[in-house]
């Protein structure tokens, strides 16, 4: 056989296996999907490796079914409810203020009630702030207002009072809406790949989260996921040590250079040149910001600063990762690889889910996640009105992602079933690291 023969030959043996890996995939899809279903538990209607699929609609024709209005940005109703938002956890910081002191109690018997009192504030006021911040990030979409300095003034101001680089978030969470769901250059909760998680190529547990899972048990591990992160999942995100995307913003793979991608050096790979002067902006008030809480540490003392700013400020970091964890996480929603991922794929891949009273406080921001994926420009007072014509548009034709599962109980099931991807290539599904073998029981086997 001539060259040519032998190359057509290898071409075919690589189209034949990438076949099979995919109707493999599909397989293995279809039997979660239905394992799930008989355990009444909420599966996405959408499946990108049924061929039966219609073809997806593009998003001018999505857009199209949306009355003109949702798009419209009031300026007073913008500052009214941000003004509703600072002007509650003013009052409620002044109650608080009237029947709770920042002594600790002298009666070991009173440490608890208060610590309890004091817990409850934190989680309340964090709550109640959590509601300036998502305002502040629709600043950054410019759904806020139609002047886009006014919503870069705005929400520069209530950000970086919460300790967020304005500017470096800003360009990163812009991002993360154009990669939606990529599995490379996606940005925030990017999923972590098998041999990231210490897994061997015949699933051995050989380091980090599979030994450390194997370990723990899986509740302990579920623990765990949920604490890594509400609690410290920001920072570390903002650190550019855990969450970030893969490559730089010139598209060099960043495993290539060893680079982390942090949100506060403008020279950062996350950003290009023409933004270093906004992300050093940024950097330098949140400098400000905290000299500004050492001070007033020094002037009022350690512990009042720590009950009154930095309790709240943990809360409102664990409900807006909460948020961008539950809205693109679950077994059966698909990430992509750079051949299959598109952008209406990747929006539709979002998931609405209930909030309850918190949509109170928040906006709406996690039972209209889809609509806001689609069209972020959107003010989130019209979001209701278009998710009802989304909803219409996209569920008849399997496409809309609406999971009425509570909110803590979806997070304790994406806790124990969402931990890795087989690889960053293709269409992938979520893995749980409870479904891999334990070291014990593959020494049993051999």
């Amino acid at each position: 056989m001539g060259k040519g023969g032998q190359r057509a030959t290898r071409s075919s043996t690589r189209q034949e296996a990438a076949a099979s890996t995919k109707a493999s995939a599909q397989q293995q899809q279809q039997q979660q999907q239905h394992q799930q279903q008989q355990d009444g538990v909420w599966t996405s209607p959408y499946n990108p490796l049924d061929k039966s699929l219609p073809t997806l609609p593009t998003k001018g024709e999505i857009k199209a079914v949306i009355p003109k209005e949702c798009f419209q940005r009031s300026y007073f109703w913008s500052m009214f409810y941000l003004v509703r938002g600072l002007a509650m956890a003013a009052a409620f910081a002044y109650a608080t203020s009237q029947v709770l002191s920042t002594d600790i109690p002298t009666q070991a018997v009173n440490i608890l009630p208060w610590a309890a009192a004091w817990g409850a504030y934190a989680f309340w006021m964090g709550t109640i702030l959590t509601g300036p911040w998502v305002l502040a990030h629709e600043c950054g979409h410019g759904a806020f207002s139609d002047s886009q300095t006014l919503n870069d003034c705005v929400g520069f101001v209530v950000h970086q009072a919460l300790l967020v680089p304005y500017f470096a978030w800003q360009y990163s969470h812009a991002k993360h809406h154009r990669r939606t769901n990529h599995l490379v250059d996606g940005e925030s909760h990017v999923p972590s790949t098998a041999t990231d998680n210490g897994l061997g190529p015949n699933q051995e547990r050989n380091s980090f989260y599979a030994a450390w899972h194997e370990a723990m048990g899986d509740g302990a591990f579920a623990v765990f996921q949920i604490w890594s992160h509400l609690a410290v999942g920001w920072p570390l995100y903002l650190l550019g040590l855990a969450s970030t995307g893969k490559v730089a913003h010139d598209g060099t793979p960043l495993h290539e250079t060893g680079q982390v991608m942090d949100h506060f050096r403008p020279t950062s790979p996350m950003f290009p040149v023409k933004l270093q002067a906004k992300i050093l902006l940024s950097s330098v008030t949140e400098v400000a910001t905290l000299a500004a809480l050492g001070y007033a540490a020094y002037q009022f003392g350690t512990l009042p600063v720590i009950l009154y700013y930095w309790g709240p400020y943990c809360f409102v970091n664990a409900w807006l990762v909460l948020y961008t964890w539950l809205q693109h996480t679950d077994p059966s929603v698909p990430h992509y690889g750079d051949g299959e991922w598109t952008w209406v794929k990747g929006a539709i891949s979002t998931i609405d889910r209930p909030y309850g009273i918190f949509d109170f406080f928040h906006h709406t921001i996690g039972s209209t996640h889809v609509a806001h994926h689609l069209f972020h420009e959107m003010p989130w007072y019209n979001a209701d009105k278009a998710t009802a014509h989304i909803k219409a548009f996209l569920e008849p034709k399997g496409l809309y992602n609406y999971d009425p599962t509570p909110w803590w109980k979806a997070m304790w099931r994406i806790a124990r079933t969402c931990h890795f991807m087989e690889s960053n290539e293709g269409t992938q599904y979520f893995k749980s690291l409870e479904d891999v073998p334990l070291t014990k029981d593959r020494k049993k086997v051999a």
